[in-house]
């Protein structure tokens, strides 16, 4: 399994499209198996930072992808402060 850091929206379209293709589904099918159209979905990978967080969780499933949320390390002097992130 490889991770992928994504630290940006403009990284998502490429990764998007490359999972599909490696899931081994067309736009047609992936729109299908997500309830949209083929044109709807290419404008999905063309400009996935627009898209909404439910729809991008939606469109993850489908190509059996999970969406994983991991605080980097952090240094020692940030964590004597009482680091970032929230405080639960």
């Amino acid at each position: 399994m490889t991770d992928f850091t994504v630290r940006t929206a403009e990284q998502l379209p490429a990764l998007l499209q490359g999972f599909r293709k490696q899931a081994g589904l067309t736009q047609e099918a992936t729109a299908m198996r997500l309830g949209v159209t083929q044109q709807t979905l290419s404008a999905l990978e063309r400009n996935a930072e627009k898209v909404s967080a439910d729809r991008l969780l939606q469109l993850l499933s489908v190509l059996g992808v999970e969406l994983v949320l991991r605080q980097p390390e952090i240094a020692p002097v940030a964590k004597a402060r009482g680091g970032i992130g929230p405080k639960w």
